[in-house]
């Protein structure tokens, strides 16, 4: 009967978890829809924004001091974006782990030389980089709780101005980028300096080529513009995380869920096969009983 009872206390913990995954699978649900909606409304317009740019990069000289590429590589800083919360499957650590291998395989020397920074956003990867001694000159924890742009351009124009005063000589952004509600791409994207190659490729893969003309000039708009560009990049970095997230930790909920079902599926056989083993030892108990009655 103990054992009986045991089993039935598990199954009502089971069914309780189970509707407690199923709860939050619907909560990510919700989250995931609106995410979705600022990365569709964000998208053409950083995709622009970088066309802009590439044509005023290849088509004026300028001294602006976000341009400079330095020659060699003295520092650098990483900015990673992770999450607040768990139970969103491997988000989190898939990315952290490709964050680590990139250092070992680019930047180890810096990491060993103390020039290696990184600017954690999210809880989670302030205690994942923390815990293993890494140089986190900044961290923002809490930041999805009230996820804005305001801040996002303060982390940013902090890193550009550090790379224009040399304290850095390139900065990456490290996140997963949204693909579909079961998958992501972990990126390393390398945002400064600006490689202005690639801004030469895109500006030649340009068949409707267009002469413009900039009011007050062109130069006075690359300086307005470029700030912007920059700003755009970690934004969408962090929106695409977000909602990255969302659709791993629904993911993660719904198998939660289904594993839950198995689990109690399982547990309702056990009790069963207990409860049939139990009342057939009963039975033999009377029948024993009884045949013992009759030879007195």
């Amino acid at each position: 009967m103990a054992n009986l009872r045991d089993i039935r206390n598990r199954i009502s913990s089971i069914e309780n978890t189970q509707q407690i995954t199923k709860a939050m699978k619907m909560v990510a649900a919700a989250k995931l829809r609106k995410a979705q909606q600022r990365i569709i409304a964000t998208r053409p317009y950083a995709k622009k924004m970088r066309s802009v740019v590439s044509r005023l990069i290849n088509g004026v000289e300028s001294d602006n001091p976000i341009l400079r590429n330095p020659e060699e590589v003295d520092s650098v800083l990483i900015i990673v974006v992770g999450s607040d919360r768990g139970l969103c499957g491997g988000f989190n650590n898939n990315l952290f782990k490709l964050v680590e291998q990139k250092i070992s395989e680019d930047f180890s020397d810096y990491l060993s030389e103390n020039k290696l920074d990184l600017i954690t956003i999210g809880r989670k990867a302030d205690g994942f980089f923390k815990k293993r001694n890494y140089n986190v000159v900044d961290s923002y924890v809490g930041f999805f709780d009230d996820l804005n742009y305001e801040t996002t351009m303060n982390i940013m124009s902090e890193a550009t101005e550090k790379f224009i005063k040399g304290r850095y000589d390139k900065v990456l952004v490290s996140f997963n980028e949204f693909k579909s509600v079961i998958s992501q791409n972990r990126l390393v994207d390398e945002i400064l300096p600006l490689k202005t190659d690639q801004f030469e490729e895109e500006s030649s893969s340009n068949l409707n080529e267009i002469d413009y003309i900039y009011e007050p000039d062109d130069k006075a708009i690359l300086d307005e513009l470029l700030p912007v560009h920059l700003n755009m990049q970690l934004w969408r970095a962090v929106l695409e995380s977000n909602a990255s997230e969302q659709g791993a930790r629904m993911t993660a909920m719904d198998n939660a869920t289904e594993n839950a079902k198995e689990i109690k599926d399982e547990l309702k056989l056990k009790y069963n096969q207990a409860r049939q083993s139990a009342i057939t030892t009963e039975i033999s108990e009377i029948v024993s009983g009884a045949a013992a009655l009759e030879d007195a």
